[in-house]
């Protein structure tokens, strides 16, 4: 009996143009055997929400290197919430200042990958979440 893949979306969200670490992200995911969603950059946190309800997914991985993590990723997890998609899990990778780290653990955000993280302790991470 095989198990179902993990189906993770990682999203840019804002205006933040810059995407190779998501994309880099993205294929270590798929690479692991993950089913992986790109939503491309400049995407609305809505339109993260309504993707993620459209491809049914299990994780969701935000990336932002704008410094407008806080604002942007509560806005996620607001519409989650509205959507009635708390299963759903979010991590959230980028350029985010330690002091910042405690407040997206408060709204919800389960692991958060700082710059030169290595993608196979991503991989690790959402796996163990997920199981």
């Amino acid at each position: 009996m095989s198990r179902k893949k993990i189906r993770v979306l990682v999203a840019k969200p804002g205006l933040d143009g810059h995407d190779r670490g998501a994309k880099v992200v993205a294929r270590a995911l798929r690479d692991a055997g993950m089913e992986v969603i790109y939503t491309g950059i400049r995407q609305t946190p809505e339109m993260i929400v309504q993707t993620a309800l459209q491809e049914d997914v299990d994780v969701i991985g935000l990336s932002c290197l704008s410094g407008a993590h806080l604002e942007l990723f509560s806005e996620v997890m607001e519409g989650l919430e509205q959507k009635d998609m708390t299963n759903v899990l979010v991590v959230a990778g980028g350029i985010i200042p330690e002091d910042d780290i405690p407040a997206l653990e408060k709204i919800g955000i389960k692991a958060i990958f700082g710059p030169g993280t290595r993608t196979s302790d991503i991989v690790d991470a959402i796996k163990k979440l997920v199981a």
